[in-house]
């Protein structure tokens, strides 16, 4: 697999050198943010413990509460959020999303929608050790219906592999019967079927409903179901077909709004900074006809703004 990141471990990495450099921006009056960005933004998040252990071992100190203390708004929840771990960024993201006033369906959804199995069990495990809570539990207690059981499904991280050729034209006469071909919506198949088959089955089944139906799944699940429920089949569905289109057009709609939805922005930018950021940009190019780094660069200002353009990584 050819690596699809945008930032990438730093050739000529010294942990104790980078310690010592952030140290020095963060000492005496004024901070230079510049020397903070230009440092943690081109390295990759392993080099970034290497140098927090680094930094505590110099200056006895703790380098995100360092951090935390000079820096503040946009830029340090930016940066305080690079220095996480990715397994523990999304497990502590989920769990302000279940504790937090209201529950957070966005980040729910987008976080189990896209992840991959193995990614899912190991935020499960982090989840538990970090905030002594059971993620399946809290989900459940928080959500309901259809929509709670999807999530649940997702939680198993147990897709099945590959494609069962013998499945494809069945799964699609299901969900057409299941939703367009009959009076009230069938949800149970639709949960099953999204929720458990392989993204290479899936593909080939969107196909073979539409030629059924006439009509793309989207369509269909945007005419026979609302709120959480609709929002996060579409997004199983839109991972299933293109998992950096599906964060593209989620970046697009993060700024393209009145008003800049930064929570989204910064978490995009930050977890797929090391997986598929190169494949992301790529899509948003083809899909709006812009560079996202020229739509960060009119969303976006000062250090914030400086931060996520290096995540980015260059113009398109």
């Amino acid at each position: 697999m050819e690596y699809r990141g945008s930032v990438r471990p730093f050739v000529h990495f010294n942990a104790k050198h980078d310690a010592e450099i952030l140290h020095k921006a963060m000492k005496g009056i004024g901070t230079n943010e510049d020397t903070i960005l230009m440092v943690l933004t081109a390295r990759s998040n392993d080099q970034r413990q290497q140098i927090k252990a680094a930094y505590k071992k110099a200056y006895g100190k703790d380098l995100v509460s360092a951090l935390k203390s000079e820096l503040g708004g946009l830029f340090e929840n930016l940066i305080v959020a690079l220095m996480m771990p990715p397994v523990l960024y999304d497990a502590t993201l989920l769990h302000k999303a279940l504790k937090g006033a209201g529950t957070d369906d966005q980040v729910l959804i987008e976080i189990l929608a896209s992840r991959t199995g193995e990614q899912i069990k190991e935020i499960i495990k982090v989840y538990k050790k970090e905030f002594g809570g059971k993620l399946e539990k809290d989900i459940t207690g928080d959500t309901g219906g259809s929509y709670g059981r999807l999530l649940v499904i997702l939680l198993q991280g147990s897709r099945e592999e590959g494609v069962d050729e013998d499945k494809i034209e069945n799964d699609a006469k299901d969900l057409y019967a299941a939703g367009e071909g009959k009076f009230g919506t069938d949800e149970e198949k639709f949960i099953t079927i999204l929720g458990n088959r392989s993204s290479e089955h899936l593909q080939k089944v969107f196909d073979a409903y539409k030629k059924i139906s006439g009509s793309d799944i989207e369509d269909s699940i945007k005419g026979e179901t609302t709120g959480n429920l609709e929002d996060l089949l579409l997004a199983v569905v839109k991972c299933a077909r293109n998992v950096p289109g599906y964060f593209a057009e989620s970046l697009y709609k993060s700024m393209r709004r009145a008003g800049t939805d930064d929570d989204t922005l910064m978490r995009i930018m930050v977890s797929r900074s090391e997986v598929d950021m190169l494949d992301i940009r790529a899509n948003f190019k083809k899909m709006y006809g812009q560079s996202l780094y020229t739509t960060i660069q009119e969303d976006t200002a000062g250090d914030y703004q400086k931060a996520l353009l290096y995540l980015c990584g260059g113009k398109d």
